[in-house]
């Protein structure tokens, strides 16, 4: 077992979060199919930090159901929701570079060239960010196998 693989499964046993209860296919949901834990993804770039949405705002896209904060959140979602929605169906970037489809924190994230990356916690982000590009690049040679699992 490598060293990242190792650390992430520390970080993973070490994290109080669980799996939410569709930790499979190509998004991370929860039992009702919510995205982000209920968090608004445009908050994250307009307001720069994690904003609960509500459920009268909500889109769907694919298996995912996005909540926002307001009605303008929503609609510059539905204009173009590949802008906002996070990569790698919203699981642990740092995760999806090890090979695995962990779930988040909503607090733990960051823009990078203009796209949403989630983490599975602030301490799983600090390792991210040692390397965000080599772990975007392992994450995206991973996310089409992982994907559909």
């Amino acid at each position: 077992m490598n060293n990242h693989r190792r650390s992430l499964l520390i970080a993973l046993a070490a994290t109080p979060l669980a799996l939410p209860a569709q930790a499979v296919g190509p998004a991370n949901v929860d039992a009702h199919g919510v995205a982000i834990h209920g968090h608004d993804p445009v908050a994250y770039f307009a307001d720069g930090k994690p904003v609960m949405g509500k459920s009268e705002h909500s889109a769907k896209v694919g298996p995912a159901t996005y909540w926002f904060a307001n009605a303008a959140n929503l609609q510059l979602f539905k204009a173009d929701p590949a802008t906002y929605e996070p990569q790698f169906g919203g699981y642990c970037a740092y995760g999806v570079a090890q090979g695995v489809k962990p779930d988040i924190d909503p607090n733990a994230f960051r823009i990078v060239d203009g796209k949403l990356y989630l983490n599975l916690s602030p301490a799983v982000q600090k390792r991210w960010q040692a390397d965000i590009p080599g772990f975007i690049d392992r994450a995206n040679q991973n996310w089409p196998r992982l994907k559909g699992q």
